[in-house]
């Protein structure tokens, strides 16, 4: 009979973002991950398996989990053009604080890892047109009810460009710490829906 696992295992996982996050995948030594998680390196083989599978699980850990709340945002909300503007604040919001901002980082090294890894590049590319499918169905809601004036035809293509614009702003958020110029390229693009 197996042992117990002695730690938390989603605990971990974030750990590993924040590390992956600061240094990278291919900057984070074993050891660094040792070190940052607190667990033997037993333990790390055993319950995650390598260090890029480990990686490629605390990508997904936290690519699933943003993508959840943009869709939860999208389904709940009265006013999609208000769950936009939300979830756009957010990944703003997220940048700011620097404790939440180490685990954003671990999206850079993940896409460095695209172009050598086939199954993180197909993860991708289904989480992106997870959130295609979210913005387009909410965009359709909003037609119908009223909320986006009739000469908005091409959903598909308006929820293409404001999830490619949720992508952009979280990056130029890394870039700068003003707010107000964040908090402008928000209301420049979400000016497309009037």
């Amino acid at each position: 009979m197996g042992r117990n696992k002695e730690f938390d295992t989603v605990l971990v996982l974030r750990k590993a973002m924040e590390i992956f996050g600061e240094k990278g995948f291919e900057g984070t030594s074993l050891q660094d991950l040792l070190k940052h998680l607190g667990i033997a390196r037993q333990s790390l083989y055993d319950t995650y398996g390598t260090k890029r599978d480990l990686f490629f699980l605390a990508v997904k850990h936290y690519v699933d989990e943003k993508n959840t709340l943009v869709i939860e945002h999208l389904d709940k909300s009265v006013s999609v053009k208000e769950a936009i503007h939300q979830i756009f604040q957010e990944g703003i919001n997220a940048l700011q604080d620097p404790e939440r901002a180490k685990t954003c980082y671990i999206i850079n090294s993940a896409v460095e890892q695209i172009p050598h890894d086939e199954e993180i590049a197909q993860y991708f590319h289904r989480k992106n047109q997870e959130l295609e499918t979210a913005f387009y169905q909410a965009l359709v809601s909003a037609k119908t009810q009223g909320e986006l004036k009739n000469h908005h035809q091409d959903l598909l293509n308006l929820a293409r460009y404001l999830n490619q614009t949720r992508l952009s702003l979280t990056f130029v958020a890394k870039l700068t710490p003003d707010l107000k110029y964040l908090q402008d390229m928000i209301q420049v693009s979400l000016s497309i829906l009037n």
